[in-house]
C-alpha cells in the first residue's frame, strides 16, 4: 500500500491541498502498514483534523517510524460516522507528525 504523506500539516484543509498538488505533480507515495487503528465519533474526527499539530492521547512515544521493510509503521484514524481514514507516522512523537489521506 502506497499514500502521500506530509510533515507537519496544521489541519485537514492544508493537508487536503498538497494531497490534490503533489497527484497532479504525480508524486508517488511511500510504503505504509498499519500498526493499529483508531476509531473515532464524527465529533472527535473532527477535533483531531483540526489541529494535527496537538499532542493525541492515543498516540504514543514508540508509535511510528519504519519497519524492517522500510514500509512506514502508521496508526490508521477512521471517521465511524463517515468512513474517513487518515493514516499517521508520529514518528516518536505525541502528535501525528506525519500524515496522509488514506484513500
Amino acid at each position: 500500500m502506497k499514500a502521500l504523506f506530509g510533515r507537519k500539516f496544521y489541519n485537514i484543509e492544508e493537508l487536503r491541498e498538497a494531497t490534490e498538488e503533489a497527484k497532479r505533480k504525480g508524486v508517488v507515495g511511500s510504503d505504509y502498514t498499519i500498526i493499529r487503528e483508531v476509531k473515532l465519533t464524527d465529533e472527535q474526527f473532527k477535533k483531531f483534523t483540526s489541529d494535527f499539530l496537538a499532542d493525541q492521547p492515543w498516540i504514543e512515544k514508540g508509535d511510528g517510524g519504519h519497519n524492517k521493510n522500510g514500509e512506514l509503521r502508521c496508526i490508521r484514524v477512521i471517521n465511524l460516522e463517515t468512513g474517513e481514514k487518515i493514516l499517521t507516522n508520529p514518528e516518536g512523537f505525541e502528535y501525528p507528525r506525519y500524515i496522509s489521506i488514506e484513500e
